[in-house]
């Protein structure tokens, strides 16, 4: 009998041991899970809506060189430094430009028509501008270029804007 009593206290403390490695082994796999999910809940939170914007400007002078067009997303950068920029050919006096994967926000468009393909607006001795150009809302500006405030707007769904000369 001490011998079997022997046997089942071994018996009963290897069964013990199994069952809280079973349990902690349950414990582990819950906390993994838990941590995964938690993972693909803050990286899908984080995740920014994006959305596609196509410019059409028409009403150009010619269809010789390019159209430069630029995205800006805030006033002190407008006219000076590109969030995005895109170089397009003009087919019968217009053209598009596709902005995709654009984040949700406020932005104002420029162009500028590069009839010479020299990559910049040309301007005479007085320095107004000798190529077409234009901004988002068709804002014109007085006395120099046109400010943020007139050519902003907000991208909030997938968005098409007509820019006319």
């Amino acid at each position: 009998t001490v011998f079997y009593n022997s046997v089942l206290l071994l018996f009963i403390a290897d069964e013990k041991h199994r069952y809280l490695n079973h349990q902690k082994e349950i414990i582990m796999k819950k906390i993994i899970v838990s941590f995964a999910f938690f993972t693909i809940a803050t990286i899908t939170s984080f995740a920014q809506e994006t959305f596609n914007l196509t410019v059409n400007i028409s009403g150009l002078s010619s269809d010789k060189g390019q159209v430069l067009v630029g995205l800006y997303d805030n006033e002190s950068d407008f006219l000076k430094k590109q969030l995005k920029g895109e170089i397009v050919k003009v087919k019968d006096n217009k053209t598009v430009a596709i902005f995709k994967n654009v984040p949700k926000g406020e932005y104002a468009v420029s162009f500028v028509h590069d009839e010479n393909s020299n990559n910049k607006m040309d301007t005479n001795f007085v320095g107004i501008p000798k190529e077409d150009y234009g901004c988002s809302n068709n804002a014109k500006g007085f006395m120099g270029p046109p400010k943020y405030k007139d050519a902003k707007f907000n991208l909030t769904e997938d968005k098409v804007i007509e820019i006319k000369i």
